[in-house]
């Protein structure tokens, strides 16, 4: 069996952009490359990891056991990385929206107290926010990590927020409750979002779903009008969108805020960001 890295990579870049253009477009490699790599990783497993149509790409049963063991092999390569070439800059990774409104209060303060040593906000639409792929040392982290190799701790909460088109009756709300949502398709991303059909009571889930991947995507299909969706106040403040609306959710929990690291890693200055970025919420 010979399985290498970029074949792991290119196979995880496809899963998660559902299609080999945009997975190869996030590499950085032609659309050819990337259909070799997976390929020759489907030939050298003996299995079909994959099934191709015309407009989408899936996992096939074998492949969505086999994806989450390549992530945890790439995640441990860059772990291992990063650990003999840490940057003069502190990265931290997030999925949708960073800290929402308080960016900016923790960059200002950071600056002041840190000017030497940068601190730089990494995107990354990964279940680690870039933790994992060794793209940030930090990750702000807005849903469960069950991982033993990743610490987090709780620095702040948000409101959740419905997002529906500017267009539909709930946006001449001021606020909305759950069950308003629930007649809509509700837009999800169950890789990064921090909406689950549990986040409405037994009996009363939404009528349908659709899942999406990533903000972006999340946001075009509420702004058509062809899904409502429930997020965190940060994503309203650090994603507008035209055509988009957010309304509060009288009767939605709010969402833990949290920062994570590596368990045996942790960055240096780690309690200095921690209590910034409490205070900023505070």
């Amino acid at each position: 069996m010979n399985v290498q890295l970029r074949q792991l990579e290119a196979l995880v870049a496809v899963a998660d952009a559902g299609t080999f253009t945009d997975a190869a477009a996030s590499l950085g490699l032609s659309q050819a490359a990337v259909s070799r790599a997976v390929a020759a990783l489907e030939t050298a497993l003996g299995v079909r990891l994959l099934e191709r149509t015309t407009r989408h790409v899936s996992p096939t049963a074998t492949g969505a056991r086999v994806l989450p063991a390549a992530r945890r092999v790439l995640a441990e390569v860059a772990h291992l990385e990063r650990t003999v070439t840490r940057p003069a800059e502190l990265r931290i990774g997030y999925a949708w929206a960073a800290l929402g409104k308080h960016t900016r209060r923790l960059q200002r303060a950071w600056a002041a107290a840190h000017p030497d040593v940068p601190l730089v906000f990494v995107q990354s639409a990964t279940a680690t926010a870039g933790l994992g792929e060794g793209l940030a040392d930090v990750a702000v982290i807005r849903r469960p990590i069950d991982d033993a190799r990743f610490a987090t701790t709780l620095i702040g909460t948000e409101a959740r927020l419905a997002a529906v088109a500017t267009d539909n009756a709930l946006a001449r709300r001021r606020s909305v409750r759950m069950a308003d949502l629930a007649r809509y398709t509700v837009a999800l991303d169950s890789r990064t979002g921090t909406t689950t059909p549990q986040l409405w009571p037994p009996g009363a889930t939404p009528a349908s779903t659709r899942e999406s991947h990533g903000v972006d995507e999340w946001l075009t299909l509420i702004a058509a009008g062809q899904a409502v969706g429930v997020t965190s106040e940060a994503t309203a403040n650090q994603n507008p969108r035209p055509g988009v609306a957010y309304r509060a959710v009288r009767d939605a929990p709010p969402i833990e805020v949290r920062l994570a690291w590596w368990r045996d890693d942790p960055p240096s200055r780690l309690g200095e960001l921690v209590t910034l970025a409490r205070a900023a919420y505070a």
